[in-house]
């Protein structure tokens, strides 16, 4: 115990001295990038689900590995990349995978094994990088105000679609980038790794939770684009600024919790199939 401790004291020094800068740039691109804001939760959500395996990591045999110092180089390699290539990406993630080498080194496969899951989850905590970014938003924001148009016009108002831009006669709205649904999409997408963890031990079932709630998360934005412009023409062109704006926001991703949920339990109800009898779980 003391060993590891100290392990852990100087592995945590080490990459402390190592990425601070990365990790400051983290921490400020979470406070000023709303898209992003999610990153607070990742970590400690990471540290929890090591502290829980906590026995098995005392049980499982230490078998160090020349393979983890090899990741850990190739790692460091993708850094020096990344810095060389003004690419913030490749130097945060370079950050886990000389975490991930450097554990399978000191300890082996076997611990390795059992953080996989704490330390893939730490990628939700990495912006993506601005191209990929960027190719993903502006489909979304078509998607987005398709739907708002399609909407619209099904409760009679006319509107015109030009791209992403929507003229109605009170006002012309714009699904800006902002609103495109990326921010939803990750933060559903991470609170379904979350949800599939806690209630779901089969890996498929999980990765089928996950992927439901892409389009959840999609459909809700449209919903809300849809929504802005209704109460634009039946309320004020006022509407669809400030506060109300902001609240249908909130609302709109209450309401993509309670339809994933709503998902989750049917995945849970009908992937576990028939139950036998007077059969009992077995641990």
């Amino acid at each position: 115990m003391r060993r590891d401790a100290a392990v852990l004291v100087a592995l945590g020094t080490a990459l402390f001295w190592a990425y601070g800068a990365v990790i400051a740039g983290l921490v400020t691109q979470w406070r000023h990038d709303e898209n992003y804001s999610h990153g607070f939760a990742v970590l400690p959500f990471a540290v929890f689900i090591g502290w829980q395996r906590r026995r098995q990591l005392q049980q499982a045999p230490l078998q160090p590995t020349l393979a983890g110092a090899g990741l850990a180089a190739a790692s460091v390699l993708l850094y020096l990349a990344g810095r060389f290539g003004a690419e913030l990406f490749l130097t945060r993630v370079s950050f886990i995978g000389v975490l991930a080498g450097a554990i399978a080194f000191v300890w082996g496969r076997a611990h390795l094994r059992l953080l996989a899951f704490p330390l893939a989850f730490l990628l939700f905590m990495v912006p993506l990088p601005a191209i990929v970014f960027n190719h993903l938003t502006f489909p979304l924001q078509l998607v987005a105000s398709s739907a708002g148009e399609l909407a619209i016009r099904a409760a009679g108002i006319p509107v015109l679609r030009d791209g992403n831009v929507l003229q109605l006669p009170a006002r012309t709205l714009e699904v800006a980038e902002a609103c495109s649904g990326i921010r939803s999409i990750v933060t559903l997408l991470m609170l379904a790794v979350v949800v599939g963890y806690f209630t779901e031990r089969r890996a498929l079932v999980r990765v089928g939770l996950a992927l439901a709630a892409v389009p959840i998360a999609v459909l809700a934005n449209a919903v809300r684009v849809a929504g802005t412009g209704l109460a634009s023409e039946w309320i004020s062109p006022a509407a669809a600024d400030g506060f109300f704006h902001t609240f249908s926001g909130i609302v709109v991703f209450a309401v993509a919790l309670l339809a994933f949920s709503g998902v989750q339990q049917l995945v849970s109800r009908y992937a576990a199939g028939p139950v036998t009898p007077g059969a009992g779980v077995v641990s």
